[in-house]
């Protein structure tokens, strides 16, 4: 009798893990296109016979069923770390490639709305004019060349200016963003380490805390790292981000001419600045953006704009206009804001300096010079190439990132992922291990009716 017992208690043992891995199996099921969601996996444990040895007799029991021993989460540490860092890496090629890009769009080159053609044009004009210097139509139409040239300039400088004011917002949202992240990733620690003290599942907990820290990574670059306990720590540049239950707080200073980050890991007002080199991911690209890539083509536009004034101006003012009077400059500009300033001084076209001899008169051999001082083709071609260069090098880093990102991301989903195949095979075998189970306890039924109620008979 004591056997048949025992018997339903183990049928019992098992009725309850087949439940379980029946309700787990249908978890992951029900989160398949989950964002985060990690799968899990019930781990059975045996129970064995009394460990303690009987007093007066020997014990026959031989096995006590099965018992959940815990859920598994799918996951494999070093992937994980993996995954993170190449996101991160991800993150920052992506948007150094999508701003150039965004730039390199806004440079028309080549097109009819670019500086070249703008270029072009206004020496044909200059050559126009000189063919024909009294009529004052021709020269109009170098006037309207040369603001052209200029506005053609600006627009340029504009849409690197927009880049820029978009990168100092991205950045400032960022930063927000990351200071709201690491106090939900302390915050989820503290939670994680209740839970684990109460007894209750942190499975869950862990899949938010898990797709918090890849988030983080994928903003800065920092390094995660899960303790013993469960717990997840962040660092930045060598400097902690969240540690335990403590979040740091970020503040930024965006360029130009230079950004800047600091950390107050403590809430006490004490910063730490951090390396702006250091840091990678999206806010690491943003920096970069700002401090180095749009400044420097900026400049170096600026250049190509003074030089094309500087040397206009100088064969310029070697003419007369149609009273015969030296010319003056056909540019003007401010050396300290070369693009914000570069204009057409000249309003009037009589006053075009087309002549190369003083007293009126009506040759036009200053303008042949004058159209071969428009020599800024050959400087500002290198630098729409190298921007070009910059940007395509950009693209291809990019790409050959998303493969290997691509990689890893398999790997671990391949771990993580929920497989309905699988998970319709793991049902199942709960489904026929737990009906076998109720027949083992109908069976019993059925010999402990005939042990109690037919034997008398």
């Amino acid at each position: 009798m004591a056997g048949t017992f025992s018997s339903i208690n183990t049928a019992l043992t098992a009725l309850r893990y087949q439940q379980v891995a029946l309700d787990i199996a249908s978890t992951n099921v029900a989160n398949v296109g989950t964002d985060g969601y990690v799968r899990r996996r019930v781990v059975g444990e045996t129970l064995g016979a009394a460990s303690g040895p009987a007093l007066w007799a020997r014990s026959n029991e031989t096995a006590s069923g099965v018992q959940t021993s815990r859920v598994d989460r799918m996951t494999d540490a070093l992937l994980d770390v993996r995954v993170r860092r190449e996101h991160g890496r991800q993150a920052n090629l992506d948007m150094r490639a999508l701003s150039l890009a965004r730039v390199e769009t806004g440079l028309a080159e080549p097109g009819d709305n670019g500086v070249a053609h703008a270029l072009g044009k206004f020496r044909a004009a200059i050559g126009d004019a000189g063919n024909a210097p009294g009529s004052d139509a021709a020269r109009s139409q170098v006037l309207a060349a040369a603001n052209t040239v200029v506005d053609a300039i600006r627009l340029q400088s504009t849409h690197v200016n927009d880049e820029i004011s978009d990168q100092q917002a991205h950045l400032d949202v960022s930063v927000t963003e990351i200071n709201t992240l690491t106090k939900n990733l302390a915050e989820t620690n503290r939670t994680i380490a209740a839970a684990k003290a109460g007894g209750s599942d942190t499975t869950t907990l862990m899949d938010a805390r898990d797709a918090i820290a890849l988030r983080l990574s994928t903003l800065t670059g920092a390094k995660a790292t899960e303790g013993a306990d469960g717990l997840m720590n962040v660092t930045l540049d060598g400097q902690e981000l969240v540690t335990g239950f403590e979040a740091a707080t970020m503040t930024a200073t965006a360029g130009p001419p230079a950004t800047s980050f600091e950390l107050d890991p403590d809430a006490t007002g004490a910063t730490v600045s951090l390396v702006t080199a250091s840091i990678g991911g999206d806010l690491g690209a943003t920096a970069e953006l700002l401090d180095n890539d749009l400044p420097q083509y900026l400049a170096d536009l600026a250049v190509v704009a003074q030089d094309l004034a500087d040397h206009v101006n100088a064969q310029h003012t070697a003419g007369y206009d149609s009273s015969g009077t030296a010319g003056g400059n056909m540019f003007t500009y401010d050396p300290a804001d070369v693009l914000g300033t570069l204009a057409v001084a000249i309003t009037d076209p009589r006053e075009l300096a087309l002549s190369e001899v003083p007293g009126g008169g009506k040759d036009g051999n200053n303008a042949l010079a004058l159209s071969k001082s428009v020599d800024v083709d050959d400087s500002y071609q290198r630098l729409v190439n190298g921007f070009g260069s910059k940007v395509n090098s950009a693209k291809q880093l990019a790409d050959n990132q998303q493969a290997l990102t691509t990689q890893v991301d398999n790997a671990r989903e391949q771990l993580a992922g929920v497989s309905l195949d699988e998970e319709t095979v793991n049902m199942v075998s709960a489904q026929r291990a737990y009906e076998a189970a109720a027949r083992v306890m109908s069976t019993l039924d059925e010999v402990l009716d005939t042990l109690i109620n037919r034997m008398a008979r």
